[in-house]
């Protein structure tokens, strides 16, 4: 009976151990997941800025740029950015469900999946999917411009190469509820209709020739977005992993509960053999 007990006051043991770290991971991602909320609004000031610009340079273009339109043999890449690390929840196969429906629309399977977050990867494999590109996401908000800069550069290199001619991008958001909301966005081709074209009273200096222009400030924007993305991404990340947090501290609570009332019983017959061994002791005696 004692080394029963003692075998469940080591499983007590264990489980507030495992207690106090789900505790610490649930205040980990809470923290990160409030940085990366607390960085949006810069991301969209900046995108503001670059929005205004592209209005003003398209006011002084001798005519606007062409509309964005699929030509006949189009490929599309799409960008999904998943997480990195694990405990949440059903996060990456959300995410891969929308950039899995967005290539079966694509004829002939003309798409290519450029994969953000290893633990996507991993899910991605289970899936059978093909990943043309990969690249870790972020750890810390601090990353998303690093991580916004590597994209730019493969998204650019896939469209001048004619390997890609569409792009779109696909991530999850913080939502109000516990499900995971999944956006889409196409970035390329670049699409100048959204910029009202905006003149001042005063022309202003170029030293650049307006088209050229145009093309590094849309680069620039599409740069703003990815940030965006990565930020959205990263604090629904946190989020996901949060609520797996406090699924499992209820799981863990509970457990705790039922081997501490466990213990006491054991502890109880432990207490009532003794006395009943005293008994029969004393009823022995001459």
């Amino acid at each position: 009976m004692t080394e029963r007990l003692s075998d469940v006051s080591v499983r007590i043991g264990s489980v507030q151990q495992l207690s106090a770290v789900i505790t610490a991971m649930r205040g980990i991602a809470a923290a990160r997941s409030r940085e990366a909320r607390s960085r949006l609004d810069g991301v969209r000031a900046y995108a503001r800025t670059i929005a205004e610009a592209i209005g003003q340079a398209l006011a002084y273009l001798p005519a606007r740029p062409p509309a964005a339109t699929r030509a006949s043999q189009s490929r599309h890449g799409i960008v999904a950015f998943c997480a990195e690390q694990g405990f949440v929840g059903a996060f990456n196969e959300r995410v891969l469900d929308v950039a899995q429906s967005l290539m079966a629309r694509e004829p002939d399977h003309t798409s290519h999946l450029m994969l953000i977050g290893d633990r996507g990867l991993m899910s991605a494999a289970e899936r059978g999917l093909a990943v043309a590109w990969s690249a870790p996401m972020v750890a810390h908000p601090a990353q998303a411009a690093s991580l916004a800069n590597r994209i730019v550069e493969e998204v650019y290199r896939q469209h001048d190469t004619a390997q890609m001619t569409h792009i779109t991008i696909v991530h999850a958001g913080p939502g109000p509820s516990a499900a995971i909301e999944v956006r889409e966005k196409e970035i390329i081709p670049f699409d100048f209709g959204r910029f009202p074209p905006a003149k001042r009273p005063q022309q202003p200096l170029f030293t650049l020739p307006p088209d050229v222009l145009l093309a590094r400030l849309a680069e620039e924007y599409i740069f703003a977005e990815l940030c965006e993305a990565i930020m959205l991404s990263f604090s629904a990340e946190n989020e996901a992993r949060m609520r797996a947090m406090i699924n499992a501290k209820s799981n863990v609570t509970r457990t705790l509960d039922e081997l501490i009332a466990r213990s006491r019983q054991l502890r109880q017959e432990e207490i009532t053999n003794e006395i009943l061994e005293l008994e029969s002791g004393e009823s022995e005696l001459p």
